[in-house]
């Protein structure tokens, strides 16, 4: 057996993915295929390989460190790695051993904006083909299983807010190297229009020579985009996408964060999906899910003759609801994301929902005998890593269905309205993860308390260095 049959990956569609991958890739004029996977952060790191090793690695795979899975958002390895035992105290962790990625070819891609170049997204399985527990494609699949058992299918459409600068600088001196622990320093940018001017089209205009140069290229990529849009802030942006189902948004949402940077960056431009850059003026960007459930006749469950939301969604909202705040770990993973929960901001501060309104967490879409009727949770951050995001939402959801939960009445005064807060930083969400027990039963045990030390090691590395605000306010006066 090879290792996509010892990891129980190759089925029929697989086989069949495979052979069109092959096809594809001797017919065209391919020269290499990128090999990626998503990291715990939902960033993509992989292999390049010649267009003439693809097919075996499509069936053996590709080793590369498990150190790569251990790492904090500045590349820091966390745990420990050259102890017995490595980093869970068994052999697969020893002295940064490799685990392996399999491609799924049927995410198979022509990178547009790079000649000669095919992608495919990959799983990440043990030598032995055994599943990865701490990939996090594989915990949002185990989500979607659960799911399924329960007689649905998750359907989540992409509501992306991101910033677009113009490159003035990169900083690629020898002094700006850095190291793990200590990021380098960031590009110098300025902005490509002064914004507060929503959905103006001149501000658009002045925008468009990127947008259409990206419009063109995640087009390419087959991506499900909707529209393009100017948004609140200045350099601020909107793209949406079209709902799919199941694994497919969250593949999207990696690839087309990933995407957006590479093509910006060959432009002379810098995207960045950082929640509140430091820049003047600026507003905080989110990343709105929304979502329904399918049923196993393909139905929309949220739907109802007689009510804008069905039952079934009305139970989904309570589990969101009731576990906001340790979901918020998972949705806003980074210290710079809580600086969005602001009151009066079009961004939530508490966990509750109404109809149509943008200051809520949950803001119920449609009307009695409405097919689309969903969902919108606004508490994402667009950072956040899009199988935990997603997976959270399935956990929790599925929580309150089971228990048919009632999500009580709607909010029409959201930043009045008496209801748990939202944490105000990751301290806070993380500690309300580590009691969460729906949290911990969906994600296993031993996934939440990896997560718990991985995001840990940001903070305490947060907390050691002396600010800016620090250094203004008592340097001088002390």
């Amino acid at each position: 057996m090879h290792l996509a049959e010892k990891a129980g990956l190759w089925d029929d569609d697989r086989k069949t993915a495979a052979r069109e991958v092959e096809r594809r890739i001797h017919a065209g004029e391919l020269t290499v295929v990128r090999l990626s996977f998503a990291d715990q952060h939902g960033i993509l790191r992989g292999k390049t390989l010649t267009a003439g090793e693809v097919g075996t690695a499509i069936t053996g795979g590709v080793g590369f460190t498990t150190t790569m899975l251990l790492k904090d958002t500045s590349h820091r390895t966390v745990f420990p790695v050259w102890g017995a035992g490595g980093a869970f105290g068994s052999h697969e962790w020893e002295g940064a051993a490799d685990c392996m990625m399999l491609p799924d070819p049927s995410t198979f891609r022509v990178l547009p904006w790079a000649p000669h170049t095919g992608w495919m997204l990959c799983d990440i399985v043990f030598a032995d083909g055994r599943p990865m527990p701490i990939s996090t494609r594989t915990v949002y699949r185990q989500a979607l299983s659960s799911l399924k058992d329960a007689g649905y299918a998750f359907f989540a459409g992409l509501e992306v807010e991101f910033h677009l600068f113009k490159l003035e600088k990169t900083s690629l001196g020898f002094g700006d190297a850095a190291q793990p622990g200590q990021p380098g320093t960031p590009p110098e940018v300025s902005l490509l229009n002064q914004g507060y001017q929503y959905l103006t089209e001149s501000r658009y205009d002045e925008m468009d020579p990127i947008l259409e140069i990206l419009h063109t290229n995640i087009a390419g990529l087959a991506l499900p985009l909707r529209s393009l849009e100017v948004e609140f802030g200045p350099s601020q942006v909107e793209f949406t996408f079209r709902a799919g189902t199941g694994l497919a948004p969250a593949d999207d949402m990696v690839l087309f964060r990933s995407a957006t940077k590479q093509i910006a960056q060959r432009n002379g431009y810098h995207a960045t999906f950082m929640c509140r850059p430091k820049v003047p003026n600026v507003m905080s960007s989110g990343w709105h899910l929304h979502q329904s459930l399918k049923d196993k006749a393909g139905n929309n469950a949220f739907a109802d003759p007689n009510e804008p939301l069905s039952a079934v969604g009305k139970h989904w909202m309570a589990g969101l609801l009731e576990h906001a705040r340790a979901a918020a770990a998972f949705s806003t993973p980074t210290l710079n994301g809580y600086k969005r929960y602001r009151p009066f901001s079009l961004a939530p501060d508490r966990a509750i929902w109404g109809r149509d309104n943008r200051g809520v967490m949950v803001r119920v879409l449609g009307s009695p005998g409405d097919k689309a009727s969903h969902l919108e949770n606004r508490v994402g951050e667009p950072a956040a890593n899009p199988y935990l995001y997603m997976a959270s939402q399935v956990v929790a959801g599925l929580d309150g269905l089971m228990r048919k939960a009632d999500p009580g009445r709607s909010a029409d005064t959201p930043y009045e309205a008496k209801a748990p807060m939202l944490p105000r930083s990751l301290d806070e969400a993380l500690a309300a993860l580590r009691e969460d027990k729906v949290l911990r039963a969906g994600f296993g045990d031993f996934f939440v308390d990896y997560y718990l030390k991985l995001k840990q090691a940001e903070i305490d590395r947060f907390n050691a260095e002396v600010s800016d605000w620090e250094q203004r306010e008592y340097f001088s006066t002390f």
